[in-house]
């Protein structure tokens, strides 16, 4: 076996545990409240140590938020992949399906931890500053799809990313005061709408 071969599998178990811990952590917080548990509680009801929960996931908050790490990057994927005569509103809509994609594989959980970031704010401060990362993410893609990746990218690509990554905040606000009843790729499409006419 290589190094490429080890490195690869090490990584695959240590996104298993991180998972595994992160999956633990939700349930607490949503059953004890964010602020009321402690990273003893949490290492405890994961049954590992401290150290050893921290090594994994970090913080509190990257144990709820540590599930959409991969968002920014694979939206930007997204974008890039989109047919290049299509305009980028609607390219910018279409990329943002991958994060539909996760609301929809467990609805309830995805509810669940989506009212838990919007209820607790370091959490919902956290989440903004992880999605503030993922604009110039799309601005780049954006740019790519016009035939460059200029630096800075230009103001314009950036302000329809950011006006992109706000419509999804808006939609996803919605869906969860619906308590999930609302079709969110209604209400993506909806806020879309409000912005392109």
């Amino acid at each position: 076996m290589n190094g490429a071969a080890r490195t690869s599998t090490r990584d695959i178990a240590r996104a298993a545990i991180r998972a595994e811990l992160a999956e633990v952590a939700s349930g607490l917080f949503r059953n004890k409240g964010f602020e009321q548990v402690t990273i003893n509680d949490l290492a405890a009801a994961a049954g590992v140590s401290r150290s050893t929960f921290l090594r994994y996931v970090g913080s509190k908050e990257e144990a709820v938020l540590s599930a959409f790490d991969a968002y920014g990057e694979q939206a930007a994927d997204a974008l890039r992949a989109r047919p290049a005569d299509e305009d980028d509103w609607t390219a910018l809509r279409r990329a943002l399906d991958v994060v539909i994609a996760y609301h929809r594989r467990d609805p309830v959980s995805a509810l669940a931890t989506t009212r838990l970031v919007r209820n607790t704010p370091a959490l919902c401060a956290r989440l903004l500053e992880k999605q503030h990362g993922w604009r110039p993410m799309l601005a780049r893609a954006l740019a790519e799809r016009h035939g460059d990746a200029p630096r800075p990218t230009p103001l314009a690509l950036s302000a329809k990313a950011a006006a992109a990554l706000g419509c999804l905040n808006i939609a996803l606000d919605h869906w969860t005061a619906s308590d999930g009843r609302a079709d969110l790729t209604a209400l993506l499409d909806e806020a879309f709408a409000a912005l392109a006419g």
